[in-house]
């Protein structure tokens, strides 16, 4: 188990004491990351996930749409109302607990509501998370180091999810909760539905790297990798791939779109002869986890709010801090009635020869495609994810390259490249991954020095 959170990867670990499998340590620690990293992750936000049932590998969307009678001329909103999205997290836990859970949805809950009940000590990086977000105060206070924090409010609705299911927030109380303070209808919420896809893959240096579909921008981290090639690449010529595949990746990423034709090997080949636009990037916040257990069930799981505490609104009586997914709604210009913005969020799964070899995946907003670019080449020759994880990154915004420590011995080739280069004292700004690697009958775990949690397993 592994996560960004000490109390949730302890959440997933007693999970699986309990005789529960991956998908229920998974449930746990994300319902728990939901109360110890509000500005990352809550009940009011979207989830992705590629779930390895030992045979075949399965993806779910849970990402919800922009209301079906938005104003497509309206403009498109960082915060506030009419930037919250249908929150796909909760019907998404659902989906994964009826089709491959052993607990059930209830015992899942259970650590969390506990921890909102009774409280949590804040960690060190999420306090300091929360105190540079500019939308801290709707949950209250800024909290230091160490303060023990409780969420009422958010508790009762966890525990209502765990007696009544997805509905106790898609329909009822809850749900007019939500639309009176956005511009979602009770409608809206009563009609959502998770999806689950097949995901996207990419042969590369003896694996197959999995991502998932539009909406999310899985593509532009196989178009990244397939422009790499085979050869380990240095940081220059990573940063000129990840540049063309964040291009395409904007350009042509759209919601129910198919993007295949992006990984073509004549277009990869033709793609390496062109050069990039500037693509410069919003920010946004997220948590991701993965469990591995003894059967080898795998799971890769991401959910987020998008910013720092998303829209900035908590619906009235419930806890409910709501995402403003919205705001992804930019890359395409315009707010699409019915239809999910853009998402950043994806979940990664490595397989080899068939079978699991890892699940991982880096937090960040807009970073992830990035990321998953730079630690793939180096999980396909390390069996230390913990390793892996920490080396330093790269973050690529429009003509600006971001460089984490001695990365900046690579500035020369990227400024070569037309680039401008910058040192980056602040390591937060490069995001946060887990990964859990099977090799053999030995799991492997690592969480990124960059978080709070921890890797662990029994």
């Amino acid at each position: 188990m592994a996560t960004s959170q000490p109390l949730a990867t302890r959440a997933g670990l007693r999970a699986l004491e309990r005789g529960g499998n991956a998908v229920d340590a998974a449930l746990a620690a994300a319902a728990v990351l939901c109360v110890t990293e509000p500005m990352s992750t809550g009940v009011g936000g979207d989830l992705f996930a590629q779930v390895w049932d030992g045979k075949e590998l399965h993806g779910l969307d849970a990402a919800g749409p922009a209301p079906l009678r938005a104003d497509p001329d309206s403009p498109v909103e960082d915060a506030g109302p009419t930037s919250v999205t249908v929150p796909g997290a909760v019907a998404g836990w659902a989906a994964l607990a009826e089709r491959f859970g052993r607990l059930g949805l209830d015992a899942a809950l259970e650590d969390a509501a506990t921890a909102a009940e009774e409280g949590f000590a804040v960690a060190v990086e999420t306090a300091r998370a929360w105190s540079r977000a500019h939308a801290a105060l709707a949950v209250g206070p800024r909290p230091d180091t160490g303060k023990r924090m409780r969420f009422p409010e958010l508790a009762a609705t966890l525990r209502r999810i765990a007696d009544e299911g997805p509905d106790a927030i898609y329909r009822g109380e809850i749900a007019d909760a939500i639309a009176s303070c956005t511009w979602l209808e009770p409608e809206d919420l009563a009609a959502y539905r998770p999806r689950w896809v097949e995901p996207l893959r990419l042969d590369y240096r003896g694996l197959t790297v999995c991502e998932l579909p539009p909406p999310t921008q899985g593509v532009a981290a196989l178009e990244g990798l397939g422009l790499l090639g085979e050869d380990h690449p240095g940081v220059a010529k990573q940063v000129e791939c990840i540049r063309l595949a964040l291009e395409d990746a904007f350009a042509y990423v759209r919601d129910g779109a198919d993007v295949s034709g992006l990984l073509a090997p004549d277009f990869l080949a033709r793609r390496r002869q062109e050069g990039s636009l500037d693509v410069t990037e919003p920010h946004g916040g997220t948590v991701y986890l993965c469990a591995v257990d003894g059967d080898r069930m795998a799971v890769s799981l991401i959910q987020s709010l998008y910013d720092s505490f998303g829209s900035g609104i908590v619906a009235p009586g419930t806890g409910i801090v709501l995402q403003n997914r919205g705001a992804c709604f930019v890359v395409s210009g315009h707010v699409e009635p019915g239809r999910r913005p853009f998402h950043t969020i994806i979940p990664g799964m490595l397989l080899r020869g068939g079978k699991v070899l890892a699940p991982f995946g880096v937090m960040g907003g807009f970073l992830q495609a990035q990321a998953h670019v730079q630690v793939v080449p180096w999980l396909a020759d390390s069996l230390d994810p913990q390793w892996v994880l920490d080396r330093p990154r790269f973050r690529l915004d429009g003509d600006l390259v971001l460089l984490e420590g001695e990365l900046w011995e690579s500035a020369p080739e990227i400024e070569a490249l037309g680039l401008r280069v910058r040192a980056e004292p602040d390591s937060t700004v490069f995001g946060g991954g887990q990964a859990i690697m099977v090799a053999g009958d030995v799991l492997r775990g690592g969480s990124d020095s960059r978080k709070d949690g921890y890797a662990a397993g029994f």
